[in-house]
């Protein structure tokens, strides 16, 4: 069987990042006022995620830290794992606490837990409302209609999902990309060769949730590249 050429998959990035861009553009716009930004940070930490942990871990880093310079993101990070093992941490505008959490949680083989994911944001989103919620996975072994009620659910409250696949299971491609749909997100994959073009997707997702429209041009002008692309294809509405 042939395999597919180094031109052909970078067309494949290169679309999927554009798809990715026009999901985005029609995220509503952020309205703060005085209210601090708010994004919820939700992880796969089962064990089919353990050979780009550490990968991913990194890159998730560097979204905290790069938010941290704004001064307007409280983040929350949940994630699940094991044996029906799901948690998460305080609400809290301190890069350092989140980055502590991160690092010190390893994988643990059990089945996927995203309907719990989505409860919660929906039960947080309830209390006070969320700009995003990001979730980073690679699998999906639970019923598809059940997280399309939940994250339609999200999309009445105006929560998008950004979904950040971790490699290329068709199965869960299908239904991450509905999620992001249903929610107003929207879908990207996350893999070793695509890891600094999400990076800066990444960072953007949650610079947009601090500080809205005039945070995320900055941002770009630092990084250009896709993350530029982004600012330019974000509508401009109040």
């Amino acid at each position: 069987m042939n395999k597919p050429s180094n031109k052909s998959l970078r067309r494949s990035s290169r679309d999927e990042v554009d798809t990715f861009l026009q999901q985005i553009r029609s995220t509503p716009p952020v309205t703060r006022g005085d209210a601090r930004g708010r994004l919820l940070f939700a992880m796969d930490a089962t064990a089919s995620r353990e050979p780009l942990w550490d990968r991913a871990c990194h890159i998730q880093a560097q979204m905290f830290e790069e938010t941290a310079a704004l001064g307007g993101l409280d983040v929350q990070l949940a994630y699940y794992r094991g044996f029906m093992e799901f948690s998460s941490t305080p609400w809290t505008r301190n890069a350092k606490d989140l980055l502590g959490h991160m690092t010190g949680l390893r994988c643990a083989a059990g089945q996927t837990q995203i309907s719990r994911v989505l409860e919660h944001a929906n039960n947080q989103a309830r209390q006070q409302s969320i700009n995003a919620l990001v979730f980073v996975g690679d699998c999906m072994e639970e019923d598809p209609d059940t997280l399309c009620k939940l994250a339609g659910e999200l999309g009445i409250l105006n929560l998008p999902v950004f979904v950040f696949q971790d490699g290329h299971d068709g199965i869960a491609e299908r239904t991450f990309r509905e999620v992001a749909r249903l929610s107003g997100g929207a879908w990207s994959r996350f893999d070793l060769n695509s890891a600094g073009q999400l990076r800066d997707l990444l960072c953007a997702v949650a610079v947009y949730a601090a500080g809205g429209k005039q945070a995320l041009e900055d941002f770009s002008e630092r990084r250009g590249g896709v993350v530029l692309k982004l600012t330019h294809q974000i509508d401009t509405r109040t």
